[in-house]
């Protein structure tokens, strides 16, 4: 391991592990394997040059420890792609800076604005609303495995969610009623498909399948997030709902576009069922491409950025 600075390491020709609860990087001399121990607390950033590989173990110990990993190139450059970390999330994305500029530059425009900013929020539970009701009343597939709402009931909470959005005076009061609305609709998923006594657990500390599967697919939809800010140049520190200090508050955002109308109703589904996580997975993934959730979300971040932006 080459160190470059103090806190920057370099490795090459060698995988990267876990071995008794350190992550060591190992190489072979001949016939034998050699682990060499990596100091993790001590590291800041660790770049794979040529030859190297890396276990889904290590990556989490070092995203615990803060430790940016980044894939590169011979000796350290260029850098091809890196880790991004925020709270439970880890993906990698391009460290390129060559992006488009045209939404950003509309974005950033309303954003230093409370008044804009404001509108930019109500604009996009304007569309989480609509997009949740389409999928909610007119996926025939949904309905067919026992995720049947009652129309009526389903249009009387989103128009009253809909007119105590529109009037809020911030953003504050804004999150509270997506709060209430939330609630909700995990009222509603509970009652349709006879769950029984259900309360949700924030942060992984749920047991019940219910939770665990919904924190899982609610980590797939910050992927694809994370993936639409970026496709479109948007920084996910741009954030009109989850605060403007938030770390990635803007995949937040974004990833509340199709989380209740995607992910809530097959994770109570698959939880009646028994299913197994890899069975909940691929539902999820199979529900999120089907209905074009990426797609969606990209036009909706862009609609946001030239209307409110040029505004």
């Amino acid at each position: 391991m080459v160190v470059i600075g103090g806190n920057l390491g370099y490795l090459e020709h060698c995988r990267v592990l876990v071995n008794g609860g350190r992550v060591e990087y190992v190489t072979d001399e001949g016939h034998r394997s050699l682990y060499w121990n990596i100091p993790i607390a001590n590291t800041t950033s660790l770049l794979l040059g040529t030859g190297t590989s890396i276990t889904q173990a290590a990556m989490h110990e070092l995203a615990k420890a803060g430790v940016l990993v980044g894939f590169c190139g011979g000796g350290g450059t260029p850098l091809f792609s890196a880790t991004e970390r925020d709270t439970d999330i880890l993906w990698f994305s391009p460290q390129s800076e060559y992006r488009p500029t045209e939404y950003l530059q509309a974005w950033v425009r309303f954003w230093f604005e409370e008044s804009r900013r404001l509108a930019a929020a109500k604009m996009l539970q304007r569309a989480r609303l609509a997009y949740l009701r389409k999928h909610w009343m007119d996926n025939r597939s949904l309905a067919g495995r026992g995720f049947a709402v009652p129309a009526e009931t389903l249009d009387g909470i989103l128009i009253r969610a809909l007119a105590s959005m529109e009037s809020a005076p911030d953003v504050t009061f804004l999150l509270t009623e997506e709060a209430r609305l939330t609630k909700q609709l995990f009222k509603m998923a509970v009652q349709t498909v006879g769950y029984g006594e259900f309360t949700r657990a924030k942060r992984g500390t749920g047991a019940d399948p219910a939770n665990r599967f919904l924190d899982h697919g609610n980590y797939l939809a910050y992927g694809l997030a994370a993936t639409a800010t970026w496709v479109i140049g948007l920084p996910h520190g741009l954030a009109i709902l989850h605060g403007k200090t938030r770390r990635g508050g803007l995949v937040f955002d974004a990833a509340d576009l199709i989380k209740d109308a995607l992910i809530l109703p097959q994770a109570f589904l698959s939880a009646m069922r028994g299913e197994e996580e890899q069975t909940f997975r691929n539902a999820c993934v199979d529900a999120l491409t089907q209905a074009e959730a990426l797609d969606f979300m990209i036009e909706t971040l862009q609609d946001i950025a030239l209307n409110i932006g040029e505004a």
